[in-house]
């Protein structure tokens, strides 16, 4: 079976949204798993069934991109260049962030492959701003939602979740007690 290529959009985003995810994801890939049970940490025969999971972090240009904390991480793969993608995580910037045009196109064209896009915090306004949420449901950080609402009107902002999955969408309002075990189910 070929390995899972997961893409990161590579904005300056809130670290936790994409370090959380990504450390959970690449904590249950096979070369993680060999190392644990190599060291007696998880039962013998864990390793097999890790995941093959490659992972593309996705900018405009092969600059770094500073996040909070003033971590800079510097894109594996362009826009032109990221081979094709199983999974597109979008993790959430400031609230007033734009997306440059080569990112809109980018998730546009994504979106039509991918098995699944998911976005954390803020990173469901990165994802309305393409159009792709006009009609479907979709939550935000709840702090954000009237800004949501007035933004992006045609997105049915739900204020009762603090993830909405639907189709190939995962949004959430992400932290890190949100993150289920049901979710990693989500990709395999």
């Amino acid at each position: 079976m070929p390995p899972i290529r997961f893409g990161i959009l590579m904005v300056p985003y809130q670290t936790l949204d994409v370090a959380g995810p990504v450390d959970i994801l690449s904590s249950c890939s096979r070369p993680y798993l060999e190392v644990m049970e190599r060291d007696g940490l998880v039962s013998k025969n864990t390793a097999a069934a890790g995941l093959d999971i490659e992972f593309y972090y996705v900018g405009n240009e092969l600059k770094p991109v500073q996040h909070t904390g003033s971590l800079q991480a510097l894109p594996t793969t362009t826009c032109d260049t990221c081979p094709p993608l199983d999974y597109l995580l979008i993790g959430g910037p400031s609230p007033g962030y734009r997306l440059p045009e080569c990112f809109e196109s980018f998730i546009r064209r994504r979106s039509q492959e991918v098995k699944a896009i998911f976005t954390t915090c803020t990173g469901a306004l990165l994802l309305a701003q393409t159009g792709i949420l006009d009609g479907r449901d979709a939550t935000v950080n709840h702090v954000l939602l009237p800004q949501a609402r007035l933004l992006y009107p045609k997105v049915h902002w739900n204020d009762s979740q603090l993830w909405v999955v639907k189709a190939s969408f995962m949004i959430l309002d992400y932290t890190p007690r949100d993150i289920h075990r049901q979710h990693l189910t989500t990709i395999q």
